[in-house]
């Protein structure tokens, strides 16, 4: 095979990336979740919590594996932009790559807690270092989805805004969740999770079409 032939097949095999991303991830927290006990709640917690206390390597792992994978996924929208050159496309493969370098930075830097978990934690605790590092790497990575969501709209714009609009209001209500706000305190962790699913349900939709 030339290596004008293999550069099709390396992009192909980049673009697979998005495909295993998102799955792996979901799986993998969801059965975590499961089987965690220890006063662990997937209604009440985050997904980040999970890498705290025990067997929390997993999600450690968790986190870095798909950060690889979205990155190498960014690297394939980016090599196909220069080849079918497409408005935005080099911004939304950009936003993409922010997305996987936050998950690298959520794995790296361990959150702290919140909402009791560990149990005798309280509700909230000061940021340790490893903490506002951890929210400093997930904060824009999450923002950066929900944009790279309306700039790659094109051609599927219904779905693509609806999921921007569906994801950003989900993250905002678990995010008051984990600050404590009233009746969403026991169910931040929830409207976590849809935000994650619907994040990387969009994402694996996108890496299917650029396929």
């Amino acid at each position: 095979m030339t290596t004008t032939a293999r550069l099709p097949l390396v992009r192909n095999r980049l673009l697979d990336c998005g495909l295993l991303a998102g799955p792996l991830f979901v799986l993998t927290f969801l059965l975590e979740g499961f089987f965690k006990g220890d006063g662990y709640s997937q209604l009440r917690h985050p997904v980040s919590s999970l890498a705290l206390g025990n067997n929390g390597w997993i999600q450690t792992a968790n986190f870095l594996v798909a950060g690889v994978l979205t990155v190498l996924f960014a690297i394939g929208l980016w090599r196909q932009a220069r080849v079918a050159p497409a408005p935005r496309a080099h911004l939304g493969a950009v936003l993409v790559g922010i997305w996987g370098v936050g998950l690298l930075g959520a794995g790296v830097f361990t959150t702290d807690p919140v909402s009791g978990f560990p149990l005798g934690t309280p509700a909230t605790v000061e940021y340790t270092t490893s903490g506002a590092l951890h929210d400093a790497f997930s904060l824009p990575a999450f923002l950066a989805l929900a944009v790279a969501m309306v700039v790659l709209a094109r051609g599927w714009r219904l779905y693509s805004l609806l999921s921007a609009a569906a994801f950003a209001i989900t993250f905002m209500l678990a995010s008051a969740g984990f600050s404590q706000t009233g009746s969403l305190v026991d169910v931040g962790g929830f409207f976590q999770r849809l935000a994650v699913i619907i994040g990387w349900t969009w994402l694996a939709a996108l890496a299917w079409r650029r396929r």
